[in-house]
């Protein structure tokens, strides 16, 4: 019943003129700054070519474009997760998923992995940008398949909040702004400077950019993985427990 949930997420986005219109604009925008890198590196190669333990492409090419890709997923999730339950609950739609034999923890995986399996066909595309430089250039794929994986990650854990969130609202623009300003919170948490130790530490954790960093560095830590697993788990449950409420109200 979740994949079944989940495809019929998948197909109503994929049939949506929106998320056409915002996947074609994402890809264009990171197209034209993926060339710009190429040209840059370009540029560079003769200072380069002087210097020990030079950055290679991954590092000058692929790790910045993940880097702006992150950006654009934090602005594009909050307008794809708007209406995932604040629409269902605006045109009393979700009253018939209740009275449908499938458990809400079910109905909320299902459009969760629907919504997020769009988001991995985006960073499949973004990924094979930098891939396509292995036929003339020397790739860290180390490196490459790290940034993809921490962009996956945190595509993951930013889907799980807009979801959360459109279950506060029954206004989808709402639940977008609420989306997108925790979210800005969130991986700028830690710019601010707190003398004690203890509370810069806590928000360092806590902050969406910091573990996402270690990822385009090529560092894979048990503990940047748990952290984006644990963010999605606790959003998720909040999920299920807010429509479990509704569900005993209604």
């Amino acid at each position: 019943m979740i994949l079944t949930i989940a495809a019929r997420e998948w197909r109503s986005l994929f049939l949506s003129p929106l998320a056409w219109t915002l996947l074609a604009v994402v890809q264009g925008l990171l197209a034209w700054i993926f060339v710009l890198l190429v040209e840059d590196f370009r540029n560079l190669q003769g200072q380069l070519t002087g210097l020990d333990n030079a950055p290679g492409v991954t590092d000058l090419i692929a790790a910045p474009l993940f880097r702006v890709a992150a950006w654009v997923l934090l602005l594009l999730i909050p307008l794809l997760t708007m209406r995932l339950f604040s629409q269902e609950r605006r045109t009393r739609t979700l009253d018939l998923l209740f009275s449908a034999p499938v458990g809400i923890p079910a109905i909320v995986l299902g459009k969760y992995l629907g919504v997020l399996t769009f988001f991995l066909s985006a960073i499949a595309l973004i990924t094979l940008m930098p891939l396509s430089l292995a036929i003339g250039a020397t790739l860290d794929l180390g490196k490459l398949l790290s940034g993809a994986l921490g962009l996956t990650l945190l595509a993951a854990a930013a889907t799980a909040i807009g979801l959360y969130l459109s279950t506060l609202t029954t206004q989808p623009t709402v639940a977008a702004v609420a989306t997108l300003g925790t979210l800005l919170a969130l991986w700028m948490v830690d710019v601010v400077r707190i003398d004690q130790a203890a509370s810069s530490n806590l928000l360092g954790y806590l902050s969406l950019r910091r573990h996402y960093d270690s990822f385009l560095l090529g560092l894979f830590d048990s503990t940047d993985f748990a952290y984006y697993f644990l963010f999605s788990l606790t959003f998720l449950g909040l999920a299920i427990r807010r429509l479990d409420d509704l569900r005993l109200r209604d």
